[in-house]
């Protein structure tokens, strides 16, 4: 069984993955220097932590894990609205701290919502593909996502919310629903896009307005994205030299381990490590929807098509913000970015990708 196990492992996500956390490591021990390096070795208490947890999440048949995505699912809700009753950090109240660990619930709560939606879509789909064009069924799976959805922000954090609507959108896509409806979801947007606009609260408001012009306050909302392209276009071709970046090392950048590591690789590793970063997460990205489309059933697809889109969005955020193409939000890098909860999140993911890729056989997108 393991040699069949690994004999179809996708082995380009694995080495994909390595890079990134390779290149993450480097930019870790750089800007967390003038702290004693404190983020870089909880980091790797945090590889150390994740890594039984990958394993289970290679190792145990994903029809198994499904088995218990329901009640995965509940305990996560149930975190999800005990965290709002925590201290607020940064204005949002989206942390457990726990043993000088802190816990964000939102991130474990991703797979459980891919699971159960990927369950949920099992069952409604039992006789027929088509049957998840039925109102009444397509309102149940998108109500699994809209639960942690609107608890997220409640918190506030809109990033990690998008987050899930993106993986929500992916999964949705892939289960074969009707055009109506993806017609329909385009029109409602365009109808409620203005309506929530008028409605944001104000340090939303103030991250879209940064966003359209930073240049408006330099020193205050505008200062960190102002920062972030400086430390990207000083960078140039080859980088400044690791430990030697003008923003990130004088403490212009932040926070530059989390939301703005990429701005401190762009200084420090220069264009050659940003662009090898932005091409590693296209490959990682295609290949998991390689393996979606090649999964040997749908709840394999599901998954993994599920993760692909919270990666994608991960991605194009955290990088987009940091070159002042998208809105500012706490959205850290997958696999660069220090943060336990969003590496143990990820580490399990990618378990969950190979588990799926390690059983597959053909392209099975049943009709």
């Amino acid at each position: 069984m393991r040699k069949k196990l690994f004999k179809n492992l996708d082995w380009g996500v694995l080495i994909c993955v390595l890079i990134l956390l390779g290149i993450g490591m480097v930019a870790l021990f750089s800007t967390s220097q003038n702290y004693e390096h404190e983020e870089f070795f909880k980091q790797i208490q945090w590889i150390i932590i994740s890594i039984p947890f990958f394993i289970l999440a290679f190792v145990i048949d994903y029809d198994k894990i499904l088995k218990i995505a329901p009640v995965f699912y509940g305990a996560c809700v149930f975190l999800l609205i005990l965290v709002l009753f925590t201290e607020a950090i940064n204005g949002a109240s989206s942390w457990f701290n726990i043993a000088g660990f802190s816990f964000q619930p939102s991130e474990l709560g991703k797979i459980a919502t891919i699971l159960f939606m990927a369950y949920a879509l099992n069952l409604l789909q039992a006789r027929n593909r088509k049957e998840i064009n039925k109102f009444y069924k397509l309102f149940a799976v998108l109500l699994i996502a809209g639960v942690p959805i609107i608890l997220i922000v409640a918190e506030p954090d809109l990033g990690t919310a998008s987050s899930y609507i993106f993986a929500t959108i992916f999964i949705l896509f892939v289960s074969g629903i009707s055009k109506k409806y993806i017609i329909a979801a385009i029109a409602i947007i365009a109808v409620l896009v203005p309506v929530i606009y008028m409605n944001l609260p104000p340090h939303a408001l103030s991250r879209i307005e940064v966003y359209l012009h930073p240049e408006s306050d330099p020193r205050g909302a505008g200062y960190n994205i102002i920062q972030s392209k400086l430390a990207i276009g000083a960078g140039q071709i080859l980088g400044m030299g690791v430990l030697q970046g003008n923003q990130t090392q004088l403490g212009y950048l932040h926070p530059k381990t989390t939301d703005f590591i990429f701005s401190a690789i762009g200084e420090e590793m220069g264009f050659v490590f940003a662009g090898m970063i932005i091409i590693t997460y296209v490959i990682l990205i295609t290949r998991i929807v390689y393996i979606a489309k090649t999964a040997k059933d749908n709840i394999g697809s599901y998954i993994t098509i599920g993760i692909a889109g919270i990666l994608c969005f991960h991605m194009l955020e955290n990088i987009g913000m940091t070159m002042g193409l998208l809105p500012i939000t706490g959205v850290p890098l997958p696999f660069v970015s220090y943060g336990g909860s969003s590496l143990l999140t990820n580490f399990i993911c990618i378990g969950l990708v190979l588990n799926v890729s390690a059983r597959r056989q053909k392209a099975i997108f049943i009709e």
